[in-house]
């Protein structure tokens, strides 16, 4: 069975002589998947009123667990941006009765951002249709299938980790 990206191996490997066609199938595969699903929570975010950005936010207060809540600091370095871009984030968030600041009780020089409960309940929400979509992608494949994928993904991430 062949797909697009045949073709489009098919015609590079024809300008291109030194071309891996196997390199560049996995490689062009992984690109066209990573999109669909980008594509896909994306829209699931927009049924909620929600941009990519605003969930991950949501998204990295919540991984931290109860009572979720964060430094700005702390959030920024998770999120690889500056603090000073993150305050308007959590403005907006904190608009929108996602978030709370306030200065920490031990130390009145911190702030944190808590999650509220309408953030954490818009969170949960979202990511159980975003783990839909991801499992109606994957369980396309057979579960033994499935299991290979994850470990030779695995594989490669490991490479990708040495170079880190």
């Amino acid at each position: 069975m062949k797909d697009f990206v045949d073709a489009h191996v098919d015609l590079w490997a024809g300008q291109l002589p030194g071309l891996d066609p196997e390199v560049e199938g996995i490689t062009v595969r992984m690109q066209v998947l990573t999109r669909y699903l980008e594509r896909r929570r994306e829209a699931v975010l927009a049924e909620y009123g929600l941009q990519l950005w605003e969930f991950k936010t949501l998204h990295m207060l919540r991984r931290g667990g109860t009572p979720y809540r964060e430094t700005p600091g702390g959030l920024a370095k998770q999120l690889g941006m500056s603090a000073a871009a993150l305050t308007n984030r959590l403005d907006a968030l904190e608009r929108r009765g996602f978030i709370e600041r306030a200065h920490d009780r031990d130390d009145r020089r911190k702030v944190v951002a808590t999650l509220t409960r309408t953030g954490s309940d818009l969170w949960e929400r979202a990511i159980g249709d975003i783990s839909r979509v991801e499992e109606e992608l994957i369980h396309q494949l057979p579960a033994a299938d499935r299991t290979r994928l994850d470990d030779l993904l695995r594989q490669l991430v490991l490479v990708t980790e040495k170079d880190s």
